[in-house]
């Protein structure tokens, strides 16, 4: 395959997955703007921070509104980073790859663009915001469906799927290390109660509510999130479930090309991670420093991989 289409699989399936993560993110802090209007200015930092646009939001408009906040995270076209400029990427990238997908997927990408230009061609009102972001939230597994079930599991597939793999893990990690002070062993150590409105945002951004509820009986526990989020290989969002499958995914691609790349030692390694540690271990190593490692490992992991595939060929 050439690295172009590998590339713009990766790239495709990653803006797929980032414009979800945003639409969660958003109905997250709207949540909180509905149900504690005190916290929704904090909430909504906190979520320009997590997505690293709070410089271009402070730039654009300065201090954080809800209504300037939720426009330009899904439509303002001088961000990059919204929900509309993601589908937009990632049907460039489709277009670009056209020959290696299926005409299924090809169509579900391109209805989800159509579907989203309209209805994010005007600002929206509060009343259609909820019925909006569910439609990118099914717009968005209207793709993976056809992927699922109209694409052979080959190379094509596999690159896809670490694109997806690659940003769900980037977006629990920034999700955990804006919230660490609430994932912290007491909340004593930042002198503040429990917060359950807190607690929910947390689990609605990474969409795991349910999953949590379900495998949990609804304790709300501090380590108990924490070790959900990051050490559970049920969780489709955990960062080792995440990790799991880019390292099961490059390990196909070793098998089908008949080569072993860095990449694939720097994936391993972070496996290892989840594999070794426990939620005491990374307590009492620090959470914030164990997420901030993991970013910094997997942006490294990154670049080796477009390094190793020859994207930009």
């Amino acid at each position: 395959m050439l690295g172009k289409t590998a590339g713009g699989l990766f790239w495709m399936f990653r803006y797929l997955e980032r414009a979800e993560n945003t639409a969660r993110m958003i109905d997250a802090g709207l949540r909180i703007s509905l149900t504690r209007s005190s916290a929704a200015e904090s909430e909504w930092t906190s979520i320009l921070s997590s997505t690293g646009l709070s410089a271009a939001y402070a730039a654009a408009h300065g201090a954080p509104e809800g209504p300037k906040v939720i426009d330009f995270l899904l439509r303002d076209p001088n961000n990059p980073g919204s929900v509309m400029a993601g589908i937009e990427a990632a049907r460039v990238n489709a277009r670009v790859v056209r020959t290696a997908l299926t005409r299924e997927v090809w169509e579900a990408v391109n209805e989800c663009y159509m579907v989203l230009k309209r209805l994010l061609a005007k600002p929206i009102q509060d009343r259609d915001l909820p019925r909006v972001l569910q439609v990118i939230r099914q717009r968005s597994a209207f793709v993976r469906g056809a992927l699922h079930g109209t694409m052979v599991r080959n190379h094509i597939y596999n690159f896809a799927r670490i694109g997806t793999f690659y940003e769900r893990a980037d977006n629990t990690a920034r999700i955990i290390d804006q919230k660490y002070y609430i994932l912290l062993p007491s909340v004593r150590l930042v002198g503040s109660p429990s917060d359950n409105v807190q607690w929910d945002t947390i689990l609605r951004a990474t969409s795991t509510t349910r999953a949590y509820q379900t495998l949990h009986d609804g304790d709300v526990d501090p380590r108990t999130i924490a070790r959900f989020l990051i050490l559970d290989g049920r969780l489709p969002r955990s960062l080792a479930f995440c990790y799991g499958k880019i390292g099961d995914n490059l390990g196909y691609l070793e098998k089908e090309y008949g080569t072993r790349h860095t990449c694939q030692s720097l994936a391993d390694a972070l496996c290892s991670k989840f594999r070794s540690h426990d939620m005491n271990a990374i307590f009492d190593y620090g959470l914030h420093e164990f997420i901030t490692d993991f970013l910094r490992d997997s942006a490294t992991l990154g670049r080796q991989i477009e390094i190793d595939y020859r994207f930009s060929e």
